[in-house]
């Protein structure tokens, strides 16, 4: 169970540095802030997208080890499924955060994607993968 739990840990870690990576490099003009800001259908289209995928992916992710199947493989087949559905579980809250993040900056500020972002990064804190918290997921309590 420590080896999935250090695998989750590492994901979640890994995709808050990303997404402070490309902070860092555009806030330090690394990166061209603003690559994208003219071209306003673009804009449009990717914010919407961004949104739906983020409204969309946030509570799915925070409900997802309730869903029969993902309880049923979770009680069954334990780390091996924590892993699979903890993975996917992460990405879809990270890549929003990463996405979010990325156009923020590259349709030259616009709140909308750092609002979605810093909500995708709140929803982080409410699964993180500790060992207390693998360990009830699979029903090893």
């Amino acid at each position: 169970m420590k080896k999935t739990r250090n695998i989750l840990l590492t994901e979640l870690v890994a995709s808050v540095i990303i997404a402070l990576a490309i902070v860092i490099s555009f806030e330090c003009e690394w990166a061209m802030p603003g690559a994208l800001q003219g071209n306003d259908s673009a804009q449009f289209w990717v914010l919407t997208i961004m949104e739906l995928f983020t409204i969309c992916a946030i509570p799915l992710s925070l409900r997802l080890f309730k869903f029969n199947l993902v309880a049923t493989q979770l009680k069954t087949l334990r780390e091996k499924a924590l892993l699979i559905w903890g993975s996917v579980r992460m990405a879809l809250l990270c890549l929003p955060l990463i996405g979010n993040m990325l156009f923020y900056y590259l349709f030259g500020f616009k709140v909308g994607f750092a609002y979605m972002g810093i909500i995708a990064f709140v929803c982080l804190i409410f699964i993180n993968p500790s060992m207390k918290r693998c360990l009830a997921e699979t029903g090893e309590e």
